[in-house]
């Protein structure tokens, strides 16, 4: 049985415990998930009530539409709970999932994606963009059209605060960017997916869930909003190809990129996290997490 490891997040102070041994093959990891009846989807085009729709981009196989989120969380009218919730309806097909879309239709969220983080950009106290996905019941998704999110608000989550605060640091240190250095570091490493001219993929040293890989611009972005053809379309590429792989194995996952109003220096990267297993015991007691799926093996398996 292989050793296990601790390792460190490249920034922030999160270890998790690398521990081969335990690693199930990628063909004992499954999961069902239950697919509602397409008369009860919410996101089905006939139930979606067009006085809901904020924006839309045509793709090349349907339109991508923007609408309100009728249970928010937050609302631009609630001091106390201040910001605004979108849900992104990727296709209008109840049955296909995100990696049965063309590249040119991702291509497309993508742009919607950096459409909707300008317009809410551009409200008053707005300081803080997620654009996030949540695909599979481990995940958190409570219907299974396909679909994604955005949430907006005015408060700066604090890991995302101090992962800030240290690449700041590390560039007024190393006259560099950190995640700069980390891309060509990782590039080099046992743990790249992908490269080309435009995009970086990898499965993260530290990686926290099976299978995460995180996705770059080789080229210095602050936020979605600034990249420009020659890098959506490989990004949508590279995100497609990620997602095909994840569904062999039938996982869940969460996805997400955060995007900082006040920033602008931050190097714009999606992650994407898979969820087959549960945080039990070790996870919740000490913070230490436990991933039996060495990153190299992960990026193994991507390759392939």
């Amino acid at each position: 049985m292989q050793k296990s490891e601790i390792r460190k997040d490249y920034l922030l102070d999160k270890y998790v415990i690398i521990t081969p041994g335990r690693a199930k093959r990628p063909r004992d990891i499954r999961e069902q998930t239950i697919i509602s009846r397409v008369s009860d989807c919410p996101f089905c085009p006939e139930k979606i009530n067009p006085k809901n729709i904020l924006d839309q981009i045509d793709g090349p196989e349907e339109k991508i539409l923007s609408i309100k989120n009728i249970f928010p969380a937050v609302t631009l009218d609630n001091k106390k709970a201040y910001g605004a919730q979108e849900v992104i309806i990727e296709t209008p097909d109840h049955k296909k999932e995100l990696h049965d879309l063309s590249e040119g239709q991702i291509e497309q969220l993508l742009k919607m994606y950096a459409k909707r983080t300008l317009a809410l950009s551009k409200i008053k106290n707005i300081e803080y963009i997620l654009c996030f996905k949540n695909q599979g019941s481990k995940a958190g998704a409570s219907i299974v059209h396909a679909h994604s999110q955005i949430f907006a608000t005015d408060i700066m989550p604090s890991d995302i605060k101090k992962e800030l605060k240290l690449s700041r640091e590390y560039q007024i240190d190393h006259k560099t960017c950190a995640y700069c250095d980390i891309i060509k570091k990782e590039m080099k490493s046992p743990r790249k997916i992908y490269e080309d001219k435009f995009v970086a993929a990898f499965a993260p040293y530290a990686s926290q869930y099976h299978y995460e890989s995180w996705i770059f611009t080789k080229r210095h972005l602050d936020n979605i909003t600034k990249l420009n053809d020659n890098e959506f379309k490989p990004f949508a590429k590279l995100l497609k190809k990620i997602l095909i792989k994840l569904s062999q194995l039938n996982l869940s996952f969460n996805y997400f990129l955060h995007q900082s109003i006040s920033d602008k220096d931050q190097h714009f990267y999606l992650k994407i996290q898979p969820r087959d297993s549960v945080w039990a015991g070790v996870e919740l007691g000490s913070g230490l997490i436990i991933n039996s799926v060495a990153p190299e093996k992960a990026a193994e398996f991507f390759k392939k």
